[in-house]
């Protein structure tokens, strides 16, 4: 059972999978009970994150050293800013929150570590409110997986 977990949680800490993908693997192939499923796609989708958002600035200072790199970045950081500030700025953390809990292709803890690092969020903020979002989502997926939830 623990080599099914670990193997959930890799498959929770992958950009593409996420606990989307995680969850009902292990409640279909590895037929694992559902607390299990759950925990162990939900810690293996926060572990990406620690490092992400500990390390994407770092890595992006690095970089910026090259003159395309340092161009790439300016207008991302722009771009993202101008689309994306005002609503951080009205809901805050919520906004964070809800970005991540929601379900869908290109949300979850890898790209709203993202968004933290461009908005300039700082560690000890965006850190709990994406685990709440991954938790969130993790019950969303559960129920859904399950059949509780149904989305059209």
């Amino acid at each position: 059972m623990i080599n099914d977990g670990l193997r959930i949680a890799l498959i929770a800490a992958l950009p593409i999978s996420e606990l989307r993908g995680a969850i009902p693997i292990a409640l279909t192939i590895y037929k694992m009970p559902v607390f299990l499923a759950y925990i162990f796609a939900v810690l293996g989708n926060i572990v990406p994150a620690i490092f992400l958002l500990l390390f994407l600035k770092p890595f992006s200072e690095y970089l910026r050293q090259w003159r395309y790199f340092d161009i790439f970045f300016k207008w991302l950081f722009k771009r993202t800013r101008r689309n994306t500030e005002e609503k951080f700025e009205k809901y805050g953390a919520i906004f964070l929150l809800f970005f991540v809990a929601i379900p869908l292709p290109v949300t979850g803890a890898w790209t709203g570590s993202a968004a933290a690092f461009i908005l300039g969020i700082r560690f000890w903020y965006a850190f709990p409110t994406i685990v709440g979002g991954v938790m969130i989502a993790g019950v969303i997926v559960t129920l859904t997986s399950l059949g509780i939830i149904n989305f059209i």
